[in-house]
């Protein structure tokens, strides 16, 4: 079935920074994951009411609305695009893993999904995680060797790593948590894991921010994780709360946040640029609203973002969103190139 929707593709390449991710194909293996199909309907635009293309410092591509025939297949957190073929893996709050791949046209546009299959995230003693509180799943990356997947998860909260080439049957390993239990609210708790690239200032950290746990100043506790990190604070912006990140080539961090004021203020989302070079321990960042859209654009319950490049060497933003398993929301895929700040003509900050 296809139509119209709103949309973000999934990615054909794999960024350049992270070289040895190719090794992963696409769905688990057959006697792990169990086999999903997968209906989904194509998002022809963005806005509306408009055929606008550019928004900010990003040009909208095409995205796909969908649905699966395997009732886990709701409450996705989390997205990466893993190879040149479109292979992708996911997380979902209800303790699952997605891995599978996304079909595009000639231009790139998503077209559909194929070969999708979902098996449980497993625990330190590799028995299936079972139950909302242990499963909740926000955030995901891989490691710069390819090889390593790490998942943060809220309510209980922690950071797990795996190994990528036997995810749905060996256990997981337990990461230090680099900021304190008891500054983590319930549940709004680790929503980014993102690795910088190598060549970055950061040098491959793995980063983390809070959905919603604030200092006394009303700032959101983050980190770079490992032996040289710490904790540091990115400035909360009121309304809005982070859902999830990843870094550009160059090394800045995007932050994608979502703001909901019930049924008349509505919802939005936006993203925000964070330098890469402000991001250390003890440090407040802060950086430029880079993005926005609201219910007049195909949005939903935004709450994963990828940053990959593609064989063109484009680089291209995937957003995927949780549905809360809710008859009134959707899952959907939005993918935009990012066209960056420096060419929009004045005023035109969100769309044109």
């Amino acid at each position: 079935m296809r139509a119209v929707s709103l949309g973000l593709g999934l990615a054909m390449g794999l960024a350049p920074w992270l070289p040895a991710a190719a090794a992963f194909a696409g769905p688990l293996a057959d006697d792990v994951g169990d086999p999903v199909t997968v209906r989904s309907e194509q998002v022809a635009r963005f806005r509306k009411n408009s055929d606008a293309s550019r928004f900010g410092a990003l040009t909208f591509l095409g995205g796909l609305q969908f649905t699966g025939s395997d009732s886990r297949l709701h409450g996705i957190s989390a997205i990466r695009m893993r190879d040149a073929d479109g292979g992708f893996l996911a997380v979902t709050d209800n303790g699952s893993w997605i891995a599978g791949r996304i079909e595009r046209d000639a231009d790139g546009r998503p077209r559909e999904f194929s070969d999708v299959s979902i098996a449980p995230l497993r625990d330190l003693l590799g028995r299936p995680i079972r139950g909302k509180a242990l499963g909740d799943a926000e955030s995901l990356a891989i490691g710069l060797d390819g090889r390593t997947v790490h998942v943060g998860f809220e309510q209980r909260h922690r950071i797990w790593s795996y190994n990528l080439d036997d995810l749905g049957e060996g256990r997981a390993r337990d990461v230090p948590l680099p900021i304190p239990v008891r500054e983590l609210r319930a549940n709004k708790g680790l929503e980014t894991l993102a690795i910088a690239p190598g060549g970055s200032p950061l040098q491959g950290a793995m980063v983390t921010v809070a959905e919603h746990s604030i200092d006394r100043n009303g700032n959101l506790f983050a980190a770079v994780l490992g032996p040289d990190g710490g904790v540091f604070k990115v400035k909360r912006h009121e309304k809005w709360e982070v859902s999830d990140g990843d870094f550009l080539p160059g090394g800045d961090l995007l932050l994608l946040e979502r703001r909901f004021e019930g049924l008349f203020g509505g919802l939005g989302i936006r993203i925000r640029r964070i330098p890469g070079d402000a991001i250390r321990p003890g440090a407040l960042v802060d950086g430029p609203v880079v993005f926005e859209a609201d219910l007049a654009d195909e949005i939903d319950n935004m709450e994963g973002l990828d940053v990959w490049q593609d064989e063109a060497g484009r680089t291209r933003l995937t957003l995927v969103s949780d549905d809360n398993g809710s008859f009134f929301q959707r899952n959907l895929l939005l993918e935009f190139v990012w066209s960056g700040e420096d060419d929009r003509p004045d005023g035109a900050a969100f769309g044109q």
